[in-house]
């Protein structure tokens, strides 16, 4: 799995995994810089997925800090393409890895009933 770092704001730097897999992973941090930390747990989490859907083509994870007093203020988008389909989920939540975590559940569902329909069709 190819993993890449962008940050949108001017001042983050490019990451690159050696790891060579099939699905590439992207994570975006909008309006700030991306904890190492942060980035191995999503990267551990968006691999459990291949076990659940094997054809995922690429991930795209998107975390936002919202400007609200709500303590729960950490938004995570991750847009999963599969072929033929695209998939978004989007959760919010007092931190990201909580948010990374409630959208990878709700992926695993959404890839097990993509599997199910596609083997439905053979």
């Amino acid at each position: 799995m190819e993993m890449r770092i962008q940050g949108i704001n001017n001042d983050s730097k490019m990451f690159i995994n050696p790891k060579i897999c099939i699905m590439k992973v992207d994570v975006h941090a909008v309006n700030f810089t991306v904890d190492r930390k942060l980035v191995d747990f999503i990267q551990e989490r968006m691999d459990k997925l291949e076990k659940y859907y094997d054809r995922v083509v690429s991930a795209d994870i998107f975390l936002k800090v919202e400007r609200t007093s709500d303590k729960e203020n950490k938004a995570v988008e991750i847009k999963i393409n599969v072929p033929g389909d695209e998939f978004l989920v989007k959760k919010q939540c007092k931190t990201f890895e909580e948010a990374v975590e409630l959208s990878a559940e709700s992926l695993e569902r959404v890839l097990v009933k993509r599997k199910e329909k596609i083997r439905a069709h053979i």
